[in-house]
């Protein structure tokens, strides 16, 4: 079954190579119980880490079942500590944080088998702690934790079990029990190579090798009687070729098991952890919102403009800021509205003026804005009525005494009394109120809700005496077409007002669209700023978990190198402390996000701000934290990963 040819083991200590072994060959049958014996630093140790591919020696020929096993890379040597050998430590090893049951099993759940806990259950029994299967290892004695050391060694079958000082920590009858057991397996066909220094232990066994300073000096055969093959092992080759899925098998539930139960043994380290990522996530989440709020806001206020919309308005061109002549200036009249309306790109056109007026309505009175209006402004700028109606073309050519009213003038003159049919007052002359214009809210310039909306006729000869209107809004019918139309317009007012090439600046074509479109941009902008800003502290997070997941390494060395000595592979360690990391920052991000979402209608409500949560940044949010898991965990993973098994197990 194995066989050693010319086997040297050398340690590099920095000052001083030590030889370990030296030029040791040795043969082992199939069904053997071999006690290796000697003195402290004689090799024994080394030889059997070597045997139980937990080591590789510097020089000579490893044969196993007639395959040199000296080239292979740590995860084919994991897959043999798998299904080949079984290892029983002097101290135990034993997992405190799973119970029996679990301990026993883990060799079956990186062997990629689901339902491990029947086969462990049966092992358990086996070496008779039925009783004790779902007690943790501080609440057993030390032969109740080597017997499930052992159970947890033959739980996946092997060929060889390899046991380090069995009864190094046991009292006597503990020690007899543990080579009850181990003789018991032996008579099964499986093979026994045990290190020990007590002579009686190794009385047991049927064939004792003594070593001395890295060489063996005595092999004492006490059985001659050769043991029949039992032929019930694969071979090496599909043992190496075993694959199976992480996901979806024992292995990725074991590995969130673990991840769970070790952020919630150490509270105060997670939470401290997490505050990182929560802060992070939150702030994302409510500048997210604030700057979806602010856009949507900004949306709705800029509606009013309407959509494919010029405005001609009069006035000189100004150059630096200074006005080249005060005479140069166009005045734009009804006349121009009605000739541009004909325009084969208009669909609507509307001619404005504005100025301010007194309103009173019983005993109260107010100050507000006066838009006189064509008919066609309520569909222009998104005014029709929320209750009532806006004024015909009739009552615009009759110069009739109606008004459309904004909120803020129903609110200081009505107070919740409906206004729609009652008459009041506009610099003493009595207007009737027809109906309500939409709520549009605050803009930075001024408060939209806050105006009267009457004819245009009404107020420029009647009301407000003005002669010329101040500016006239056209609605282009495609958006393909502004260019055009606003060439077609220019030559119009040019050819009706006669103007000369030097006069063409006495008036001026505004795209409100181009307005539009600057402060959308400018919006985005700002939410990318501020969404780049709080993810800084996202980052900042994340160095965070780096540290804590390299403290966590550190502080597992040993269950690491147990992990891979029972037959765990790199990426197996790999992927656990990944799913650990990412956990973290996942649980550290829910939190954030409910937390995001509380501060962001909590400024909403104080602050009486426009916020809007969007699910797509809470999604990239949940998202975010996951890969800052994965990011920021990754090293950690990898140094992990790396870990010598047998370095790993002798840590302190």
């Amino acid at each position: 079954m194995i066989e050693l040819k010319n086997v040297s083991k050398i340690y590099d200590t920095g000052t001083v190579q030590v030889r370990a072994l030296s030029d040791v060959s040795l043969s082992i049958e199939e069904g053997e119980f071999v006690a290796v014996m000697g003195h402290s630093g004689s090799g024994k140790s080394t030889l059997l880490n070597i045997l139980g591919f937990l080591d590789k020696p510097d020089e000579g020929t490893y044969l196993l079942m007639g395959r040199d096993i000296t080239e292979l890379g740590d995860d084919e040597l994991s897959l043999l500590r798998n299904h080949i050998a079984g290892f029983v430590f002097q101290q135990f090893n034993l997992l405190p944080r799973m119970n029996s049951l679990e301990n026993v099993g883990l060799p079956l759940v990186y062997a990629g088998k689901r339902d491990f806990k029947d086969t462990a259950r049966e092992k358990i029994r086996q070496v008779m702690l039925a009783r004790r299967e779902r007690h943790y290892p501080n609440e057993l004695s030390g032969g109740e934790q080597q017997r499930v050391a052992i159970a947890r060694a033959i739980v996946n079958r092997p060929l060889i079990v390899f046991a380090d000082e069995p009864t190094g920590n046991l009292d006597t009858k503990s020690e007899e029990e543990i080579i009850s057991v181990l003789e018991d397996l032996n008579r099964e066909g499986i093979t026994i190579i045990m290190v020990t220094h007590e002579q009686e232990i190794a009385a047991h066994a049927k064939r004792i090798i003594r070593m001395r300073d890295g060489r063996i000096i005595s092999d004492e055969k006490l059985v001659r009687k050769k043991r029949p093959l039992s032929g019930r092992g694969r071979s090496i080759n599909e043992i190496l070729s075993n694959r199976h899925s992480y996901f979806g098998t024992a292995e990725f539930v074991d590995y969130l098991k673990q991840a769970m139960e070790s952020i919630v043994s150490h509270k105060l380290r997670s939470i401290l952890s997490m505050l990182g990522i929560l802060i992070g996530v939150a702030a994302v989440i409510a500048m997210l919102a604030l700057g979806e709020g602010a856009k949507e806001s900004i949306t709705r206020s800029l509606s009013s403009l309407g959509s494919n919309l010029l405005t001609i308005r009069s006035g000189s061109h100004r150059q630096m800021g200074v006005a080249l002549e005060t005479g140069l200036v166009t005045r734009l009249t009804l006349q121009d509205a009605r000739e541009l309306s004909r325009l084969s790109e208009v669909r609507r056109i509307s001619a404005s003026v504005v100025g301010r007026g007194q309103v009173v309505y019983n005993n109260r009175n107010w100050n507000t804005q006066i838009w006189g209006t064509g008919a066609e402004y309520a569909y222009m700028k998104a005014a029709v009525p929320l209750q009532g109606r806006f004024f015909t073309d009739d009552e615009l050519r009759s110069r009739k005494k109606v008004a459309v009213v904004g909120a803020t003038i129903i609110k200081e003159l009505f107070g919740s009394t409906n206004p729609v049919g009652r008459t009041f007052k506009i610099n003493r002359i009595n207007f009737k109120i027809i109906g309500v214009l939409p709520v549009k809210g605050v803009t930075f310039f001024r408060d939209q809700d806050d105006a009267a909306v009457i004819p245009v006729t009404t107020a420029m000869y009647r009301l407000l005496g003005k002669e010329y209107v101040d500016f006239i809004d056209v609605e282009i019918t495609n958006q393909a077409l502004i260019d055009q139309a606003i060439l077609s317009i220019r030559k119009l007012i040019i050819k009706r007002h006669r103007l000369l090439p030097d006069d063409e600046d006495s008036f001026e074509i505004r795209d409100m669209s181009e307005i539009r479109d600057l402060m959308t941009s400018t919006t985005k902008t700002m939410s990318l700023l501020l969404g780049i800003v709080a993810s800084i502290s996202l980052f900042v997070g994340g160095i965070g978990i780096m540290n804590i997941m390299l403290v966590s390494v550190k502080e597992r060395i040993k269950e690491i190198g147990l992990r891979k000595a029972i037959g765990a592979r790199r990426k197996d360690i790999l992927l656990q402390f990944l799913i650990e990391s990412s956990l973290l920052t996942f649980s550290g991000g829910i939190v954030g996000i409910i937390l995001g979402c509380g501060v962001s209608i909590l400024i909403s409500l104080m602050a009486q701000w426009s916020i809007k949560i969007s699910p797509s940044a809470v999604l990239i949010s949940s998202l975010f934290s996951i890969l800052i898991g994965i990011g920021f965990g990754f090293w950690p993973a990898v140094q992990a990963s790396r870990l010598n098994p047998i370095e790993a197990l002798r840590y302190e």
